[in-house]
């Protein structure tokens, strides 16, 4: 997948503004963009920022084919010269980013672009579709793996994902939001995300009879069996015909596993399956719920005392079936011109698409007491928070609302990922990016990662900055 030639994978509006940007002599302005998102799936209080790794690899690769340029030649619409500029096409822009596994909020720059308008104009799409996919997963993944309280989750959702690479990224970002593994086994090739499953309804069926079934997959796997006992009848017939294999397994020298549900009543048969296993002495047999689950249910089948061990989550986590769209957005913020950085701003009616302006920096602010983060604070780029000192940050619509943060500890979060073109940033194992994520959320307060009504979590702006920003409102008012 990654020797396929994603270049043009771009709205087509981003190559007749390029071809028009170098037409009028703009091909060469030195332009800022700014990715971020203005709302949180699921009305969550943190999102997880995922697809970085697949972010750089694109740019790495960035360059036109012979069979890119002849299409765009056809269209009879492009010039000679951009045709040429494509011909000769080398990406020079500087990228910073926010690391996978950050726990991200609305309206911060989670991705900044820096660069000749024709190149970071062009990047849009494959900016917002790599990220916007995996931090939709990701942040899925975690909301599932919270409410399961410690026991493994699995991501099961390959054959209901929305097409090939929805299925294999969206693997990767479930893992890094916390899954233990996955049944997509190219995710395990590719990235090193534990592959796992066992048997589908197809195997007992194919069989005479469900003991003989799970005989044979004895047979084959003694030593990693789990049986999937609701083909026919869960506790009349599934249960009974594990133990007996279970136990046929102990006298040779082996032991079994688990079994999955995968219907009906899961609450109430994993509580009669429990007692069943313990009744004859395989107390170390562990029950798999899978079928449509999410956190919703997970957590009422918790409630409900549900004896589960671990869970299969495939459609409501590959897909986010619950609010399936991440909605993050590429802006312009500035634009240089003979030195000097000009900031730009979008104005709307409605006030949540009105822009933060100009080339930003974006801190965290943790608390030197407890760890935990108080607050993200937007800044011009080149501000600096001096944490030796108190600072007062302030609600950006309510400026009436304050609090003067002393004891603390500010960090930058955005990184040069990408200079001049060349990667700059050295990309960690998936492995360092899922224990990462773990140490970040354990930051962010309990009343954030609430499921409902979480608290909001405090994105400022510094005084410089909004000022500047009611500075444009004001000159742009007619």
């Amino acid at each position: 997948m990654n020797k396929r030639n994603l270049t043009m994978l771009t709205d087509f509006y981003e190559i007749t503004m390029t071809n028009g940007f170098l037409e009028n002599g703009k091909a060469d302005e030195i332009v800022y963009f700014d990715m971020f998102f203005r709302r949180i799936p699921d009305n969550a209080g943190f999102a997880i920022m995922a697809g970085l790794e697949q972010l750089v690899e694109y740019i790495r690769n960035l360059s036109f084919s012979k069979s890119d340029i002849e299409y765009l030649r056809s269209k009879n619409m492009f010039s000679m010269e951009f045709l040429k500029y494509l011909e000769n096409f080398r990406f020079e822009c500087d990228i910073w980013a926010i690391p996978e596994g950050t726990p991200i909020f609305p309206n911060e720059p989670i991705v900044k672009v820096k660069g000749p308008a024709i190149q970071a104009q062009f990047i849009e799409t494959m900016v917002l579709l790599t990220i916007n996919h995996q931090s939709l997963i990701a942040t899925k993944a975690n909301r599932i793996v919270t409410a399961a309280e410690g026991r493994p989750v699995m991501e099961f959702g390959s054959r209901r994902a929305q097409g090939y690479d929805g299925a294999v990224y969206g693997a990767r970002a479930a893992y890094i939001g916390g899954c233990a593994g996955t049944a997509c086994t190219i995710a395990e090739r590719d990235f090193g995300v534990k592959a796992l499953g066992t048997m589908a309804h197809s195997w007992v069926q194919l069989y005479d009879n469900e003991l003989e079934a799970f005989r044979a997959y004895a047979k084959a796997y003694p030593d990693s069996c789990t049986f999937l006992v609701d083909t026919y009848n869960v506790l009349k017939s599934g249960v009974p015909n594990a133990i007996t294999v279970f136990k046929e397994l102990e006298k040779s020298g082996h032991k079994g596993v688990g079994v999955r549900i995968d219907s009906g009543d899961i609450a109430y048969l994993s509580k009669k399956a429990r007692k069943m296993f313990d009744d004859a002495g395989l107390d170390y047999i562990k029950i798999v719920a899978s079928n449509s689950l999410d956190e919703y249910i997970i957590r009422d089948l918790l409630i409900q005392g549900a004896e589960i061990d671990s869970f299969g989550i495939g459609e409501r986590l590959i897909t986010s079936k619950s609010d399936p769209v991440f909605g993050g957005v590429y802006k312009l913020a500035a634009v240089e011109r003979d030195g000097k950085i000009i900031p730009k701003i979008k104005i709307s009616e409605n006030a949540i698409k009105i822009t933060n302006p100009g080339n930003k920096e974006l801190w965290r602010l943790f608390d030197n007491k407890t760890g935990n983060a108080i607050a993200d604070v937007i800044t011009v780029a080149g501000e600096v928070i001096d944490d030796s000192k108190p600072y007062v940050i302030f609600n950006p619509e309510q400026t009436y609302k304050k609090k003067k943060v002393t004891d603390f500890t500010a960090k930058k979060l955005l990184v040069k990922v990408v200079e001049n073109g060349k990667i700059v940033y050295g990309l960690p194992k998936i492995e360092d990016i899922r224990e990462y994520t773990k140490q970040q959320l354990a930051t962010i307060w309990d009343e954030v990662k609430r499921f409902e009504n979480p608290h909001e979590y405090y994105v400022d702006l510094s005084k410089q900055l909004w000022d500047l920003k009611q500075k444009l409102l004001d000159d742009n008012y007619i």
